[in-house]
């Protein structure tokens, strides 16, 4: 099965399972990974990581809290 249709069938199965949570569930998997990516490329520094994304510090580290981050995973 090509990864398209992986999404695809994961998509679909979210639907139904999640009904009304969608949207969230979305956007926090889509942030987990936004943050996870900044963290790696300014090896764990979360000045560096919120600059890169656009927030403020404050912000990446409530949203690191909320989503389970282990930031010190990234850190050299």
């Amino acid at each position: 099965m090509e990864n398209e249709d992986k999404l695809h069938l994961h998509d679909e199965c979210m639907f139904l399972a999640d009904r009304g949570k969608v949207y969230r569930l979305s956007m926090e998997r889509l942030e987990k990974e936004l943050i996870e990516k900044a963290l790696l490329h300014s090896n764990g520094n979360q000045l560096l990581a919120a600059k890169i994304l656009g927030v403020n510090r404050n912000t990446l580290r409530a949203k690191i809290k909320k989503l389970g981050i282990d930031p010190n995973k990234w850190k050299i």
